[in-house]
This record gives structure tokens, sequence and C-alpha cells, in this order.
């Protein structure tokens, strides 16, 4: 079976250029978002989050394009998708063991 999933990374550069072709910064964006700070703004066009259903809705309307446009998906297996799952579990969690012990 096939299963569409977001392609953080290409939905960040997605991001990052919509916003640009409109010759909007990120300051005015955090500022239109109503965010007190631009974090959000740069781990959305980095791909290390992605907006919320709501900030998605207000992205797209800022940047006058539809939420399909904004979003970048991929499409794998089933399989595939629950060991990436897994594998990110298990490192991560293996990641932070090593880092408690590292630090001591």
């Amino acid at each position: 079976m096939n299963l569409p999933v977001v392609n953080m990374k290409q939905t960040g550069q997605n991001i990052t250029m919509l916003r640009e072709q409109r010759g909007i910064s990120v300051k005015q964006l955090q500022c239109m978002m109503g965010f007190a700070t631009p974090q959000a703004i740069y781990k959305w066009q980095h791909g290390e989050s992605l907006p919320t259903v709501d900030n998605l809705y207000a992205l797209s309307a800022l940047l006058d394009v539809s939420m399909d446009d904004i979003i970048v998906s991929r499409t794998i297996q089933l399989n595939q998708y629950k060991a990436e799952q897994q594998a990110a579990a298990c490192c991560s969690a293996f990641y932070n063991f090593s880092l408690l012990f590292s630090s001591q």
C-alpha cells in the first residue's frame, strides 16, 4: 500500500521560495502571522517542523496560494514508512541516551 507523507525539507524550501516571490521578509511574515519571534518560520523553512493546520491556512492566504501549493509530498510504501518511524524512534532515543552519558 502506498502512503503519502509530507516532505518537510522540500516543503520548507517551497515556503521560502513562495515568500521570496511575494517579496515578503521573514520579519514581515512574523508580524503578519502574529508571532513574537521568527523561530517557527525559520524551522519551517529549514524543514525542521511544519506549520500547524491553522498556520498553514493563514500562510496560504498571505502567500495567495492553496495549502496544496505549499506542501510537497512524496509517496512511500506503508512498510517503509513504519520502518522509518521505528528507526527514527530508535535512533533519537539512542542519541538522547548517549548525550546523557557524554555530558558526565
